[in-house]
């Protein structure tokens, strides 16, 4: 069994006070991949940054303060990358992946946008970029025998099922048309090649979400979004035996506005 759980912690430091040293202390995953790190590797403590059992690896964005991806690996990997070549978005702490014996486990932090501003500009150049990288890792993992997996916080709400207001959010950065278009791009088999892991095994649920604003009871009402993903190749998502979104029993015991989400996988 391999198992993958993907968490934005909406600030590491900030999680780490809430709950999160004692979540990775008490996970069976064999890879835990970060995002909204928001930390300097220097700036987290040694319990976070280095903790016994795990090969850590930190890709803070150069603005300090945002973003940031992480993964955490029970062994140490075969390769390690930060960012998928591109010179606008490398240095920006989105996007980390690492080769491990048949499967590379990558973790990504897909900009969020906000409708007909500069950053949902930014969003969409991102997505340019990211798709055929998408492709052509799936092509060059498949020549060295290795499936993928993209964990992260894609910022997209595919389906109306993958959100509970999606009527409101029509004209919301995250539901937006174009955005889930290019999500569906990703999914076809003809084109990005990916598989929506808990998707495929839970085909008719909504949701299950797993971001929920702090505003207002949204958590309590279970009135969210389901934005954070394992996009896995066809070979790999076939292996996939349970998929689950890791939801605090009571909003106290939250530490991010995310939960974390995991698949099991029979290798």
């Amino acid at each position: 069994m391999f198992t993958v759980t993907s968490a934005n912690v909406n600030g590491l430091r900030a999680a780490a006070k809430k709950g999160f040293v004692e979540w990775l202390a008490g996970t069976s995953a064999d890879a835990v991949c970060l995002q909204e790190v928001r930390a300097e590797e220097a700036q987290l403590p040694v319990e976070v940054r280095a903790p016994e059992g795990w090969f850590t690896a930190h890709a803070p964005a150069a603005a300090k303060g945002r973003a940031g991806v992480s993964l955490y690996l029970r062994r140490e990997p075969d390769a390690l990358r930060v960012g998928f070549g591109s010179s606008e978005f490398d240095g920006s702490g989105r996007y980390i992946e690492a080769d491990l014996p048949g499967v590379t486990v990558a973790s990504l932090y897909l900009p969020s946008g906000e409708a007909e501003t500069e950053k949902q500009d930014e969003k969409y150049r991102f997505m340019g970029e990211f798709l055929p990288y998408l492709k052509e890792l799936r092509v060059r993992a498949a020549a060295d025998g290795r499936e993928v997996v993209v964990c992260g916080d894609w910022n997209i709400a595919h389906r109306e099922a993958d959100l509970k207001n999606w009527r409101a959010n029509r004209k919301s950065a995250g539901f937006l048309p174009e955005e889930r278009e290019w999500l569906t791009r990703v999914l076809d088999e003809t084109d990005g090649g990916y598989v929506d892991v808990v998707r495929a095994l839970h085909p008719d649920q909504e949701g299950p979400y797993s971001w929920w604003s702090y505003r207002g009871r949204a958590f309590d009402n279970d009135t969210g979004w389901r934005i954070d993903y394992q996009m896995a190749t066809a070979g790999l998502a076939a292996k996939a035996v349970k998929a689950y979104v890791e939801r605090a029993a009571t909003h106290a015991e939250r530490w991010s506005d995310h939960a974390p989400v995991t698949a099991v996988y029979e290798l």
